[in-house]
């Protein structure tokens, strides 16, 4: 089965937490904290894999998270690094933010990409010890990774694309030129899938693309549409088959117009790439004056025009050499750059609610979930921590600007204090 484009989330691993310890050991005279930072977590990469040519892989998996990095421990010790979770894809995969559509890399033109980086870890209580705080007994927790919904769109990595309508010698001729060996058969629709094959001609090698057969109407639909057409996407020159033999269709000047009419609605700058018109089947005979008015449109064009019978591999080395001298005057394959730029992250929402019950002030914010479960309230250190900490984010003035009165109980999702000024 073929597929060539998919939707997938990846999430890279949460930092590890760091640790609340100290040292407890026999003959040592002076503890301390010595609480160990948490782990990195793991990143998402993707990998290109040669023996790949499809995103098979990710049809019934479509969610990939990496590994959290371990929490730090006593001793300093710091927590295992989360692994990094590799995703092998095709040479010639575009990745794509799935929102927006953009493209973020395009892994024609490297190995290895991290998409998703894993989150850091958190300092241990070793940090936060000062010369006025020698017992510090919270630690910092470990930062989330990121995460992220994208899209995978496959475009083979083709020097050379063949163009045409279903049954006109396409994957033959492939077969002819490449050790290939698609199928062939003597009815429409018989390529379901691109094949790629590599050429040799002389001392230069190329690559060429042969993809289902385009009929018309394919941009509403028609046979298998324009799907597979991304594969020609990168290609520096396009062999556009027709046959002239008319063996099916009775006018081939009017299929080719037919052809590129399809390419210009896909793709406008698909369409304005450099094209060889392949004449195929001429063993099969053909008319002259339909192969002078083609000439005249692909002198009008200018196109170079070769007939062909890939069946008996008539014309098909002229064809070749022509192909590799053309490609020679041609750019490279078509990278894509990237388009997407990556938010700013969020910053923590430090904002609280505060509702008043009488001589109780009642404070809610989900980042003081977080902040009451670091926090140890027998500790003289910790709890001086913690109020700083309420002060600096604010909640001290939203106290004072509803009006709290010295003496007043403060209520933190069940933890209550006295308010002193």
């Amino acid at each position: 089965m073929f597929i060539d484009k998919v939707n997938i989330f990846v999430k890279a691993g949460k930092g590890g937490n760091g640790a609340v310890s100290f040292r407890r050991e026999k003959y040592v005279s002076h503890g301390g904290p010595d609480g160990g930072d948490g782990g990195k977590g793991g990143s998402i990469v993707f990998v290109t894999d040669e023996g790949k040519n499809t995103l098979l892989d990710f049809k019934y998996r479509r969610k990939f998270v990496a590994e959290n990095g371990a929490d730090g421990a006593a001793k300093k010790f710091m927590g295992k690094y989360g692994k990094d979770l590799e995703i092998p894809v095709p040479p010639g995969t575009v990745i794509r933010d799935a929102e927006t559509g953009l493209v973020i890399k395009d892994m024609g033109d490297c190995d290895r990409f991290v998409v998703a980086k894993g989150g850091r870890g958190g300092w241990g209580n070793t940090h936060f010890a000062t010369a006025t705080r020698q017992v510090p007994r919270f630690a910092k927790e470990g930062t989330p990774g990121e995460e992220k919904n994208l899209t995978l769109e496959l475009k083979m990595l083709a020097d050379v694309g063949f163009a045409g309508f279903p049954n006109v010698g396409k994957s033959t001729l492939l077969s002819v030129i490449s050790s290939a060996r698609p199928k062939v058969a003597n009815y429409h629709f018989t390529t379901l899938s691109p094949n790629l094959g590599v050429i040799s001609v002389y001392d230069k090698t190329f690559v060429a693309a042969d993809i289902p057969g385009l009929i018309e109407g394919a941009s509403e639909g028609a046979g298998l549409g324009h799907d597979f057409l991304r594969h020609i996407d990168r290609c520096r020159l396009i062999l556009h088959i027709f046959d002239i033999s008319g063996s099916e269709r009775p006018d081939p000047l009017e299929d080719i117009k037919k052809i590129n009419a399809e390419l210009e609605k896909y793709s406008p700058e698909l369409a304005s790439r450099p094209q060889i018109l392949v004449g195929n089947k001429i063993d099969l005979g053909y008319d002259e004056e339909k192969y002078e008015e083609i000439k005249a449109f692909a002198e009008e064009k200018g196109w170079q025009l070769f007939l062909i019978a890939g069946e008996i591999d008539e014309g098909v080395s002229e064809l070749m050499k022509a192909t590799a001298a053309l490609l020679d005057k041609l750019p490279p394959i078509r990278i894509y750059e990237p388009e997407y730029i990556a938010p700013e992250p969020e910053k923590e929402d430090y904002s609280v609610d505060v509702t008043r019950n009488g001589n109780t002030f009642f404070v809610k914010g989900e980042w003081l979930l977080k902040l009451i479960g670091r926090t140890d309230f027998d500790s003289y250190e910790s709890l001086q921590y913690f109020q700083k900490f309420l002060r600096e984010k604010g909640v001290i003035q939203a106290l004072e600007d509803a009006g709290i009165d010295e003496g007043d109980t403060v209520n933190i999702y069940d933890v209550e204090f006295d308010f002193l000024f």
